[in-house]
C-alpha cells in the first residue's frame, strides 16, 4: 500500500479570498513504512501572506520570490500523488487549497487524482473525543518529539504526522517482536516466552478494617430497613441454575 502524508502551508485561511498554497509537504509510506521518497516545494504564491498566517509558517514575500508557482510544480506533484491514498490531518482545509490552486488551472479536484484522503484530525476526534487534538497535542499524546518544531513547516508536519498516524493506528496483531528479518529467519523475531504466573499475594483485612466495614452495612440496613445487599452472597453456579424456571 502506498500512502503519502501531506500538509500545506498558506497564506491565510481562505482560497475564497485569494489566498493560494505557499508551501507543500509529502512524506511517503510503503506498506507502513517510511520509504525516505519525500516531496517538498516552497511556492510562490503571487501575493502577500496573512499577518496571521505569516505569524505560523514564517515564510516571507521576499523569500518565496525566486520559487516556482504552483503552475510550474503542478505536473510533478500530481505525478508523485497520483493513485496514493493521502492522509492530511484536517484534511478539508488543505484539499480546499489544492482543489482552487487546480481550479486556475483547468485540472480536476484533487481527489480525482489520487485514490483517497484520510482526515486524521476526524479519526483522532473518534479515537479521542473530547480531547485536544492538534498535531502538537497528538505529538505528546503518543509520545513524539517536537521540541525542534518553532515554526509550522509543510515537510516537518508531514514527518511528525506519519508518526503519529503510524502510532494512532498500529495493532498488535502478532506475540513477535519484529526486529526487520524474513519470515523463515529465526533471528529475526524476538518470541514471547512464556513464564509461570506470580504467587497469588492476598492481604486480608484487619480488625480495623472489619469494624469499619461492618459499621458501613450497620448504616446501609438501617437507610433500606432492613439486610442490605452487601449482607448476601449470590447462590453458586449450579444451585443458581437449577433453581430457574423450566
Amino acid at each position: 500500500m502506498r500512502q503519502i502524508v501531506l500538509d500545506t502551508e498558506t497564506t491565510g485561511l481562505s482560497p475564497r479570498a485569494g489566498n493560494r498554497i505557499l508551501e507543500i509537504g509529502c512524506v511517503e509510506l510503503l506498506n507502513r513504512q517510511l520509504s525516505g521518497r519525500n516531496l517538498h516545494f516552497y511556492i510562490n504564491p503571487e501575493r502577500d501572506s496573512e499577518e496571521g498566517a505569516l505569524a505560523v509558517h514564517g515564510l516571507t514575500t521576499e523569500f518565496l520570490s525566486d520559487k516556482p508557482t504552483f503552475k510550474q510544480i503542478a505536473a510533478e506533484f500530481l505525478d508523485y500523488v497520483r493513485g496514493a491514498q493521502i492522509i492530511i490531518h484536517n484534511a478539508p482545509f488543505d484539499v480546499g487549497f489544492l482543489d482552487a490552486e487546480l481550479a486556475l488551472l483547468g485540472l480536476p479536484k484533487f481527489s480525482e487524482h489520487v485514490d483517497s484522503v484520510i482526515d486524521s484530525l476526524q479519526m483522532a476526534k473518534e479515537q479521542h473525543p473530547g480531547r485536544r487534538n492538534s498535531l502538537d497535542a497528538l505529538c505528546d499524546r503518543y509520545g513524539i518529539s517536537n521540541a525542534h518544531r518553532t515554526l509550522h513547516g509543510g515537510l516537518l508536519d508531514a514527518a511528525l504526522l506519519s508518526e503519529v498516524y503510524l502510532a494512532m493506528t498500529r495493532g498488535q496483531n502478532t506475540l513477535t517482536m519484529d526486529l526487520g528479518g524474513s519470515e523463515d529467519d529465526a533471528a529475526g523475531a524476538l518470541a514471547l516466552e512464556a513464564t509461570p504466573l506470580a504467587d497469588i499475594i492476598v492481604l486480608a483485612a484487619s480488625d480495623e478494617e472489619l469494624a469499619l466495614h461492618e459499621g458501613v452495612l450497620n448504616q446501609l440496613d438501617k437507610e433500606v430497613r432492613g439486610a442490605c445487599v452487601w449482607r448476601f452472597e449470590p447462590p453458586p453456579p449450579e444451585e443458581a441454575t437449577s433453581a430457574a424456571p423450566a
